[in-house]
């Protein structure tokens, strides 16, 4: 298992719409996080800061991902959320939710 922190920006007007959008999200794209290996996900939000944290269980991050990408779904979700969000000004080019490195865990 690895877990995973990211964080973006909020839009500052999109951020009503985004968090009333995570208070419904739609059972397939669920079902595809799900399918994808990631468990014990959370988003926080902090003035128009979120933070996201999951835990990956799968053998092949890279090719789970791609699979959600591919997903029908999931892809008209992104296109209502996306616009809501803008990447952490120290984001790199391929990033849109940024990486985080961990720097501290206890169990």
């Amino acid at each position: 298992m690895k877990r995973f922190g990211q964080t973006i920006k909020l839009k500052p007007d999109g951020a009503e719409e985004y968090i009333k959008h995570h208070a419904a999200v739609w059972p397939g794209v669920l079902a595809k996080i799900k399918e994808c290996n990631l468990s014990n996900y959370s988003i926080f939000v902090r003035d128009t800061i979120l933070f996201a944290y999951f835990e990956y269980t799968g053998s092949d991050f890279d090719a789970d991902m791609k699979k959600m990408a591919a997903h029908e779904e999931t892809q008209r979700w992104w296109d209502v959320v996306k616009p809501l969000m803008q990447p952490v000004d120290s984001a790199k080019d391929v990033e849109f939710w940024a990486d985080m490195e961990e720097i501290f865990h206890l169990e």
